[in-house]
């Protein structure tokens, strides 16, 4: 059998996502609507003689550097460099060589626009091509390792939502029940700006506090009425629950079911041949509604971000990721630079958008 060519060098390169629709959902095996962005993160590598793995982050200031002979224990909350590789080797992948490697990128950090998914990702097709076995993986191979580094391996909330756009890019459809299935969309969408809000996010807070509520309420609504599913209760037959759940409770599943709706409305404006962008835009701002008054995720300064680039013509808006801080997003297919200067002026900083491809090996040495 013919060996794997060996790499000596490898650019990886991986876009950030916003979520146009389903947030919250993913966990709940509800559809969500992502988009892969054109903010990236790239991986430059080479290989070394020895057993040790050298990571430059610049842009945050840090260095990571540890030898991959023997076991790799974590030594911090979230060491996704070494579980990529603790993960991979479960795998039945091996490493002959460490690697020298520097790491870029202009997703916003901890704003809900998946750096860490996108990191994870890199890293994984990163490790995978500079493997004794040297294979190229499947996008969706790569999400659901990158996925099981990041979560599974240290028992975080989150679903495979980030995983999966990011490591496929572009805009799709990803079902969750009665399997995971993404549906690639070739919708032409036009200029979103993301806002940033400069507030830190508390991401395993806010996923624990809405999925964990959530969650109780199917607990309880499926221990006493066997036919009841997230997947097909009628937002009209919710009432008969009334009795069984208070007022709070009652508020949060009429949310949940009014996200998947809105959802599953935009599958199918996103999939007509003939798009109506100011339809869109009207989802957005009915998502956001949700977001803000129900699952109470957003922030007053978001929502002043939200409401000037409203006012300064984008068609819709919400915020991005698990909430309470981050990110939001206008589409504007109109004017994006005048809705990029009002989010600016209320506080945020502006990036202008358009969709993405996923995960990539990059050529030559130019930085993505």
């Amino acid at each position: 059998m013919k060996e794997p060519d060996r790499l000596e060098f490898l650019r990886v390169s991986t876009p950030g996502r916003v979520c146009l629709f389903g947030e919250h959902q993913d966990y709940l095996q509800l559809p969500v609507i992502p988009c892969a962005i054109s903010l990236r993160i790239s991986l430059a590598g080479r290989r070394r003689s020895d057993a040790m793995v050298n990571i430059e982050l610049p842009d945050v200031g840090k260095t990571e550097s540890f030898s991959i002979e023997g076991p790799l224990p974590y030594v911090a909350e979230r060491d996704y460099f070494r579980s990529c590789l603790n993960v991979l080797r479960r795998h039945g992948y091996s490493f002959s060589t460490g690697f020298d490697c520097t790491v870029h990128g202009d997703i916003p950090i901890n704003a809900g626009t998946s750096s860490s998914s996108a990191l994870t990702v890199t890293w994984v097709n990163f490790l995978a091509r500079m493997s004794d076995q040297a294979p190229l993986l499947a996008p969706e191979e790569i999400a659901r390792l990158a996925h099981e580094s990041e979560v599974l391996e240290f028992g975080e909330p989150g679903g495979m939502m980030d995983h999966y756009s990011t490591a496929i890019g572009g805009t799709m459809v990803i079902d969750f029940h009665p399997g995971t299935r993404v549906t690639p969309l070739s919708v032409q969408l036009k200029a979103f700006v993301l806002g940033d809000s400069g507030e830190p996010k508390d991401t395993k807070h806010i996923l624990a506090r809405v999925k964990n509520q959530v969650l109780a309420i199917v607990r309880r609504l499926t221990g006493t009425t066997r036919e009841f599913s997230l997947q097909t209760e009628s937002l009209d037959g919710l009432e008969r629950f009334s009795s069984t759940l208070n007022a709070e409770q009652m508020e949060l599943l009429r949310g949940t079911i009014r996200n998947r709706d809105l959802t599953r409305e935009a599958r199918v404006v996103l999939g007509q041949r003939e798009i109506d962008h100011r339809r869109i835009g009207e989802l957005l701002n009915r998502h956001q509604d949700v977001l803000r008054d129900v699952l109470r995720i957003s922030t007053p300064k978001i929502d002043r971000m939200i409401q000037a680039a409203l006012h300064a013509g984008a068609y819709g808006c919400k915020i991005n990721g698990s909430g309470g801080g981050g990110c939001m997003f206008a589409y504007a297919p109109e004017g994006p630079e005048r809705v990029a200067r009002a989010i600016e002026d209320s506080g945020g900083r502006a990036y202008i958008l358009q969709a993405d491809p996923g995960t990539r090996e990059v050529s030559g040495g130019a930085k993505e």
